[in-house]
């Protein structure tokens, strides 16, 4: 039997949603976020990275940009509340239909959201139970990523989350539970554990 886990999107979740960033000291995080990932840190809950990051594929930066911006990520939350992820996973791949242009990012993959190839892959990896893990996204395709992978999905308000709720943004979905920020949501994830 593995371990629970909570999975985290990255923009609008864990930093400030600002499009594509191209340059790392525009990656600011979320207020308050540092020291609810220490909340979960404190209380052994592995806590995990999601993010589709298409800018690769889009030839807007080099993936090594991206791996920077997680650098600078991880930092900024050890810094503030000496929080920490126990691990990082992104796509960077996209298909052509969606804006694939580079050829060696441009295919389509299972771990692009809402597909679960992330999940599993970091529960394979990390002995995971994913039954029992919760994923905090803004988007729908993250509720959905979750729940085709068999875990509790929750939807921040922060990023595009309350344009999710209003049908303005992706498509409207059922998440299992509404937050409005991160904080909010892992007071409730740990009444759940």
């Amino acid at each position: 039997m593995g371990k629970p886990a909570v999975f985290l999107d990255r923009d609008g979740v864990l930093n400030v949603e600002a499009g594509y960033i191209h340059q790392l000291e525009d990656l600011h995080l979320i207020p308050g976020v540092a020291k609810s990932l220490r909340q979960l840190n404190d209380q052994g809950i592995f806590c995990c990275l999601v993010s589709n990051q298409s800018g690769p594929a889009r030839g807007y930066y080099p993936d090594s940009h991206v791996q920077a911006l997680h650098q600078r990520l991880c930092r900024l939350l050890a810094q503030e509340a000496g929080a920490k992820l126990d691990a990082l996973y992104y796509c960077p791949y996209l298909s052509p239909p969606e804006g694939g242009l580079d050829p060696a990012y441009t295919r389509w993959s299972t771990w692009r959201k809402p597909n679960t190839g992330m999940l599993v892959a970091a529960a394979w990896e990390h002995d995971l139970d994913l039954r029992h893990s919760f994923m905090v996204g803004d988007k729908a395709t993250d509720v959905d990523m979750a729940h085709n992978a068999g875990c509790v999905g929750i939807l921040v308000q922060t990023g595009f989350g309350d344009r999710v709720l209003v049908g303005d943004y992706q498509h409207h979905t059922k998440p299992d539970y509404i937050a409005k920020d991160l904080a909010v949501a892992v007071e409730w994830i740990l009444q759940q554990l």
